[in-house]
């Protein structure tokens, strides 16, 4: 019975001597997370391709931010950032007087990534002329161009533009002026052959050669005159001098006029643009056929309304007849 007490007494002492030593452990580690505390905090380091790039207490925050200016959310007109090492992150405890740099954090991902700005072009034949922020206000400047009856108007539009430097943009009236086109003024002549003329230049598309290029001189020009508008070029030259196709084309008629022109021929150039050689001696060419820029079509000759051996040459754009001087001679 001794024994048993004795043993009794032994391990109650034990565990009053452990309890003693849990306790000191259990206090000094409060006085030492204590310390830790008043001095340090706890926070994240930030690491971008294994360097360290600063601190931050709220690493959900920032990565946030991160996503956000990668989608381009935060930043105007950015629509996306290609970034290829996102930042990783490392609790630790610093001391309290460590300020965390998030905005810095950000600057540096910005650096090391690149942008893309989306904004929208205003384009003329699918050139790009002008630049603006919202595709609200493209359509704005297409929809004034269309109320002033821009000539060019068929030709502009717009499109969504990515590019990794952000573009310089245009405010809608600037764009609008630098833009618009006043129609051409078209005068219709009611006169023998008929159709419309044009005083001013008219964009043919395509480069023309002289059909005639042994002659004397221009014996009429176009414009008006004592008997009325005159609808071409008069090129006197010797009768049976070639003429050759000023440009490229497929022969639309070949023959006699009834409407002053004699013997003529008629070349069809595309997008609108004819070529008319009148008062030939001879035809080389007939209807249908193609014939190529500079090759014999017919010769000098005064057949027709003519008092002597000339070409007459006319240049139509969608029927409206032109000055050739504009582009020949």
């Amino acid at each position: 019975m001794f024994n048993i007490l004795k043993s009794i007494k032994n391990i109650f002492i034990h565990v009053r001597s452990s309890l003693k030593l849990i306790l000191i452990v259990i206090i000094s580690a409060i006085l030492i997370i204590g310390i830790i505390f008043t001095f340090y905090k706890p926070t994240y380091a930030v690491s971008i391709n294994g360097e360290f790039v600063g601190y931050t207490s709220d690493k959900n925050n920032l990565q946030k931010r991160i996503n956000e200016y990668m989608k381009g959310i935060k930043e105007q007109n950015i629509a996306f950032v290609d970034i290829e090492t996102l930042p990783e992150y490392s609790l630790c405890f610093v001391k309290k007087e460590n300020i965390e740099n998030d905005d810095e954090i950000i600057e540096k991902i910005k650096n090391q990534g690149t942008t893309y700005f989306e904004c929208f072009a205003v384009t003329l034949k699918d050139a790009e002329k002008y630049y603006v922020t919202t595709k609200e206000e493209a359509e704005e400047v297409i929809e004034t161009l269309k109320k002033k009856d821009s000539n060019n108007i068929k030709n502009i539009a717009y499109t969504q533009v990515y590019s990794t430097e952000e573009k310089e943009y245009t405010d809608k009236d600037t764009i609008v002026k630098g833009l618009y086109e006043k129609k051409k003024p078209v005068y219709t002549i009611a006169s023998a052959g008929g159709g419309g003329v044009t005083t001013e230049k008219l964009e043919l598309g395509i480069s023309l050669i002289k059909p005639v290029s042994s002659y004397q001189m221009i014996s009429s020009r176009f414009g008006l005159r004592s008997s009325g508008m005159h609808k071409g070029l008069d090129i006197a030259a010797r009768e049976g001098t070639q003429i050759v196709a000023a440009a490229s084309g497929t022969v639309e008629s070949a023959g006699w006029s009834n409407s002053g022109y004699g013997n003529f021929v008629l070349i069809s150039h595309g997008n609108g643009v004819q070529t008319l050689y009148g008062h030939c001696s001879a035809l080389y060419v007939s209807a249908g056929q193609y014939v190529e820029q500079g090759s014999a079509i017919a010769t000098v000759g005064s057949t027709g309304n003519s008092t002597g051996p000339h070409l007459h040459l006319e240049i139509r754009v969608n029927g409206v007849r032109v000055n050739p001087q504009y582009y020949l001679y």
